[in-house]
C-alpha cells in the first residue's frame, strides 16, 4: 500500500508536498532536457558488490523531460497540485492525461523509497 496517508487520516494527495531524499540527485548533461536519478549503493551487500564485485558505485536511472520536470521540483516547496500547474505550463497537451500520469509517477516514485512527504 503506498503512503499517502500520514497519520492515519485521509489527506488530499494534490495538497502534499513531495521532496526527493537528500542522499538522491538529479544529473544533468549540458543543455539536455533529461537527467539521471542517481541512486548510491549504500547498503551492506551493495558495498560488497561494489567493492569485490567492481559493481558501480551509483545507479542511474534515466528519466524523460517530462519526469526530471516532476522530480526537480520535489524539493519540499511545492504540492503536487502546483507541480500539476507547472507541468501543464511548460509540456502544455504533451502531458496529458497529466493527473492520473502524475498520479502513478508519484506512486512509483514513492514506492521506490526516492520521496518523503513534508508538511508546508
Amino acid at each position: 500500500m503506498f503512503g499517502f496517508r500520514r497519520n492515519r487520516s485521509k489527506q488530499n494527495l494534490l495538497e502534499m508536498t513531495p521532496q526527493l531524499k537528500t542522499h538522491l540527485h538529479l544529473e544533468r548533461e549540458e543543455g539536455a532536457t533529461s537527467a539521471a536519478l542517481i541512486l548510491p549503493r549504500t547498503s551492506w551487500l551493495e558495498r560488497l558488490s561494489v567493492k569485490y564485485l567492481k559493481q558501480p558505485a551509483a545507479i542511474r536511472v534515466q528519466l524523460d523531460a517530462l519526469g526530471t520536470f516532476v522530480l526537480s521540483h520535489c524539493n519540499g516547496r511545492y504540492t503536487v497540485r502546483e507541480i500539476a500547474d507547472r507541468v501543464r505550463e511548460r509540456f502544455g497537451e504533451e502531458a496529458e492525461p497529466l493527473l492520473p500520469r502524475l498520479i502513478k509517477f508519484m506512486q512509483i516514485v514513492e514506492a521506490n523509497g526516492w520521496i518523503v512527504w513534508r508538511e508546508r
